[in-house]
């Protein structure tokens, strides 16, 4: 299996060649996928490649091998994220100067690899980062009771209500580091709300995690209003994720020639990205050229996942293809702040990122009168002039506060929160109907939501989503479409208070302004 130089490299973790009592020691990370070592060839300082009798290999928290019974063991497992602890009896002084290190191997199902990095050999006090941590258990009892420890020595309080949870703790991997507890927000619930859907079909009642004051009411009367007139229509349009690396030549024409070479060999880019994902889908390449700079933006479908990391990972790999078949790159970075990750962006609101979604709804007069006291004309009217107050300040949204349903969902339900700076772009249209009716529409077109990987399958977040009907494979649109749908009820809500005047009194009544 041919794996990319640039990719190989990430196996040794930077920053982690340290002076110890005995010698010299390092880590590798398996960051590929679950493999097992078959045989440890050598590894070298320098290009001097050192004897086997002063290698010893940390595989667990009590597990220590030497390369005679790694190599007779046949197949020692390295699942992916398993750290592995060398230790090398050599004597070595630290040093900022960088020193080269080299290690061949055989690994199932790779095959023979081999990568030289280079590193600088610091001392355990130098390297900082003096919050208690296990490499082989860090999400034990004892080691978070540790932490716990040392933060209350840090800080000079105590630990009482971040130190009491109902998961487990293990099953936090992949999620948060330096795990010491939690911390609880209070959680309502708005609805039901009914939805016509290509996927959200029926009633939902929905949680609000948040520790705003009329939050919650307020979108339940825009659900009890949206109801009244037959509730929501909701619809998936597009749907894309990103990743974009950026390639550097030494003119403009080699930029030039490079785009062309990418499309021409698209095909195998695609496999090579692919390969690294059972879900991730390259749908296609955009090139945007400037200066002698090659900006690629690779974009894919990640089914149920968010899909950042995925993509990631995916468009490393194929940028390693492209580092090891193309010469004349002076300079190349995965990220280019061009998908604008956890930012919001032109470009994301034009071309998507995550779900662009579109939820509308036709309300009644006598409803609107009767539930908001206000006239389909005063919303309107209001939505104009709010219009040119959108253009004035350059805002992302002409709506007035989608974040605030699209935060609270995220919360309750185990979403990237820091995504809600992406998904807070949103277009906000209405119309008066023939009837007088009131026609009201909102499309999200960067909405990065998952049912599935991250912090969805953890305790709270996970039941959240599961009382949804949308945790796990194939619930991504479904749980899109609910939360554009709560999304305009909070729009209705929060433009008929506006426009009735109800706004400030109903914050008296309800909320923090006392």
């Amino acid at each position: 299996m041919f794996v990319p130089s640039i990719l190989l490299k990430q196996l040794y973790t930077h920053g982690s060649l340290t002076k110890t009592e005995d010698g010299l020691s390092f880590m590798l990370k398996n960051r590929l996928k679950d493999a097992s070592l078959k045989e440890l060839k050598w590894i070298a300082l320098d290009g001097e490649k050192i004897s086997d009798d002063k290698i010893t290999l940390q595989v667990g928290s009590d597990t220590l091998l030497s390369v005679d019974e790694l190599n007779r063991a046949g197949e020692t497992p390295f699942d992916l994220k398993q750290i592995i602890t060398v230790h090398l009896k050599l004597d070595e002084q630290a040093s900022p100067e960088k020193r080269k290190i080299g290690i061949s191997f055989v690994a199932s199902p790779f095959g023979k690899l081999k990568f030289e990095v280079e590193d600088n050999i610091t001392t355990p006090k130098s390297r900082g980062g003096h919050i208690p941590r296990d490499n082989f258990d860090d999400y034990g009892e004892k080691i978070i009771k540790t932490r716990q420890q040392y933060f209350e020595q840090q800080s000079g309080g105590k630990v009482d209500h971040v130190g009491k949870y109902s998961i487990d703790p293990q099953a936090l991997k992949g999620n948060i580091e330096h795990f010491i507890g939690v911390a609880q927000v209070p959680m309502g619930i708005a609805g039901p709300i009914n939805i016509d859907g290509e996927y959200a079909k029926g009633e939902f009642t929905v949680p609000l995690a948040t520790t705003e004051g009329t939050l919650v009411a307020s979108y339940n009367r825009g659900m009890k209003l949206l109801n009244m007139s037959g509730g929501v229509k909701a619809t998936v349009v597009d749907d894309a994720m990103q990743r974009a690396p950026v390639f550097v030549f030494p003119d403009a024409r080699g930029a030039r020639d490079f785009a062309k070479w990418v499309q021409e060999n698209i095909e195998t880019i695609r496999g090579e990205a692919e390969a690294t994902s059972s879900v991730a889908k390259l749908t296609y390449v955009d090139t945007y050229l400037s200066n002698k700079f090659a900006f690629l933006r690779f974009n894919y479908r990640t089914g149920d996942a968010a899909g950042q990391n995925m993509v990631g990972r995916a468009t490393f790999a194929a940028c390693g293809w492209i580092l090891d078949h193309y010469e004349g790159i002076e300079n190349f970075y995965l990220e280019s702040n061009f998908a604008t990750d956890k930012k919001a962006s032109q470009i994301n609101i034009m071309r998507t990122r995550g779900k662009r979604v579109t939820a509308e709804a036709t309300i009644k007069r006598e409803h609107l009168l009767s539930v908001m006291r206000v006239d389909p004309k005063q919303i309107d009217y209001h939505g104009r002039v709010a219009g040119v107050g959108s253009f004035l300040s350059g805002v992302n949204n002409t709506g007035l506060h989608s974040p605030n349903g699209i935060t609270a969902m995220f919360i309750a339900t185990g979403q990237d929160v820091a995504n809600v700076s992406e998904s807070s772009a949103a277009m906000m249209y209405s119309e008066l109907t023939e009837e007088g009716d009131l026609y009201l529409s909102i499309t999200i077109p960067s909405l990065i939501v998952a049912t599935y990987g991250g912090g969805t399958g953890i305790g709270t977040q996970r039941e959240c989503l599961e009382l949804l009907g949308c945790y796990g494979r194939d619930k991504v649109y479904k749980f899109a479409e609910i939360v554009a749908s709560v999304v305009l009820a909070g729009e209705i809500s929060l433009a008929s208070a506006i426009s009735s005047s109800d706004w400030v009194s109903s914050h008296e009544e309800y909320g923090r302004n006392r």
